[in-house]
């Protein structure tokens, strides 16, 4: 493929927050803007001004921005039907934006036209005219956004490229083809580019949606029939199935097309912008997304493990690092001695193949996963168990009795839970209670609040996920798998505790992420696990 220049459009901040769960507040808007033009984002569309007060606040502050890399972007509609450009809010809205962007969408699909907007084919044909000559003549870029054109180009090709050509001569600076209802396959996607671009000397760009689970490669197929701009989101958010997810487009732009789309070095920074996006919308980032996603690079089986011991390439299509990720071990009962001693040595153990220790921690380890514990979320837990085979642990606590209690007195108020607990630090005792907002909370509460006298990096720690699974079905006598997420102000690291009792699941789980803290702190060597 011959070299070309593509833009990236990010549309997270107006696409993005219509999926179900999303909902950002207008600094959460500043902080993802601000992420996406240090990593280096063409443009970034920052909402739909003439729809919301919390849009119009964005634009206000983002005029106050000196933007590094990226051009922020105003979204709208074409004049209403009927009604004179200059009189139209929503253009006034746009153009009140102050941006040196503004993308319209317009109707393309005559179809929609008589049965959405309830004109005619004419009339829709003046209003993309009059909005995008009038806005071109005050602001440096327009981009016209071509809704259903897929299907309209289908239904009526001839009045969807009329109306392309309505929007190039108006003075549109690109045209981008929509998959709206994103049902479009791949090779219909390739034909009509190619056939769109024969028609109209425009620049062309992509804006695809996933609800046929194509969309990331119906954005690579018109890219490759001459689309010189992309659309889509972080993390593929957006309404109903989400749109074209940039996450996977922008690495295989790079790495499988050459098309260098971000400054240099930047492509190591999308695993980092993933994750930070993900967060501040308070959604679960996906384990399995290409590229990006903790399992991305997380190897089980055991040949599987050994052949990328040896080298790489024999089970990974790039290298992890390009994109920021690393590679992954998983233990279970699955693994055999190659994913054992390449975990070991991923933790920063020193562990060699003749360890008879091996051996050991891969039976111990076969025995708790038929109990039903799991390590494939729990390297903390893993790490402990590792070091307890080498004899190199540390309780640094030992537990002389706890009691929770949780009490709920009437229908119309919440339970309450309070947790007394009993440690003693080599000759010292401890004891002491909290409360918590439940039985769990109020005991990692009492816990902590033992142990800062004696430690008190544990402030540092929070617990950042808790996850509850039945894992013998035997009613409400089921045996329960907890597994828990924790966090200081560098690392995050999981742990996992089993038992009938849920209580007791926690505290394991909960135990071991405070050891594994203060292993850390406390008696690993220079340059392991820090």
């Amino acid at each position: 493929m011959e070299t070309k220049t593509v833009r990236l459009y990010d549309t997270t901040l107006r696409d993005g927050t219509q999926m179900r769960d999303i909902s950002l507040s207008v600094l959460d808007k500043i902080k993802i803007a601000e992420k996406l033009d240090e990593f280096g984002i063409h443009y970034i569309e920052g909402g739909y001004p003439g729809s919301n007060p919390k849009d119009l606040e964005f634009f206000g502050m983002a005029k106050k921005i000196q933007w590094k890399t990226s051009a922020i972007c105003a979204f709208g509609m074409t004049r209403r039907v009927g009604k004179k450009v200059e009189e139209d809010a929503n253009i006034k809205a746009l153009l009140g934006a102050e941006t040196s962007v503004i993308t319209v969408v317009g109707k393309t699909w005559d179809f929609h036209v008589t049965e959405a907007l309830r004109t005619t084919l004419d009339e829709n044909l003046a209003s993309v005219h009059d909005t995008i000559r009038y806005l071109k003549s005050r602001t440096d870029k327009v981009f016209f956004d071509a809704e259903h054109y897929f299907d309209g180009y289908g239904n009526n090709n001839e009045y969807a490229l009329k109306v392309l050509s309505t929007a190039a001569d108006a003075g549109a600076d690109c045209l981008v083809l929509c998959d709206t209802n994103g049902g479009t396959l791949t090779s219909v996607i390739s034909r009509i580019v190619r056939e769109t671009k024969e028609a109209v000397a425009t620049p062309l760009g992509i804006h695809t949606h996933n609800d046929a689970d194509m969309a990331v490669a119906n954005t690579l197929a018109a890219v490759e029939s001459g689309v010189v701009q992309v659309q889509g989101t972080i993390n593929g958010y957006g309404e109903r199935c989400g749109n074209a997810n940039l996450c996977s487009i922008i690495p295989a732009l790079e790495l499988k097309m050459g098309l260098k789309v971000l400054p240099e070095g930047n492509l190591k920074k999308i695993y980092a912008v993933s994750l930070f996006v993900a967060e501040t919308s308070n959604m679960s980032q996906l384990p399995n997304q290409p590229y990006i996603g903790d399992a991305a690079f997380a190897h089980k089986g055991g040949m599987h493990v050994s052949a990328v011991s040896r080298n790489p390439v024999t089970y990974e299509h790039i290298s992890p690092e390009a994109v920021g990720n690393q590679r992954h071990v998983l233990i279970s009962d699955l693994a055999g001695r190659s994913n054992i001693l390449s975990k070991i040595q991923e933790r920063g153990l020193q562990f060699t193949s003749q360890d008879p220790n091996t051996g050991k921690i891969l039976e111990e380890i076969k025995e708790l996963e038929h109990k039903g514990y799991q390590f494939e979320g729990a390297d903390a837990s893993f790490e402990l168990l590792a070091r307890r085979a080498m004899g190199e642990s540390e309780p640094f606590f030992e537990l002389k009795g706890f009691r929770v209690i949780d009490e709920k007195w009437s229908e119309g108020e919440d339970p309450i839970a309070e947790a007394t607990i009993m440690i003693a630090v080599e000759d010292q005792v401890e004891h002491t209670a909290a409360m918590g907002n439940g039985p769990i909370n109020a005991m990692d509460n009492a816990l902590r609040k033992a142990l800062e006298k004696f430690y008190p990096e544990v402030g540092e720690v929070r617990l950042i996920d808790y996850k509850v699974r039945v894992i013998q079905q035997t009613g409400t006598a089921s045996s329960v798998r907890v597994l828990i997420q924790s966090a200081d102000k560098t690392a995050n690291w999981g742990t996992v505790g089993v038992s009938h009792n849920i209580i007791e699941a926690s505290w394991q789980a909960l135990v071991d992420s405070i050891r594994f803290k203060l292993w850390r702190t406390r008696r690993a060597r220079p340059g392991e696990n820090t």
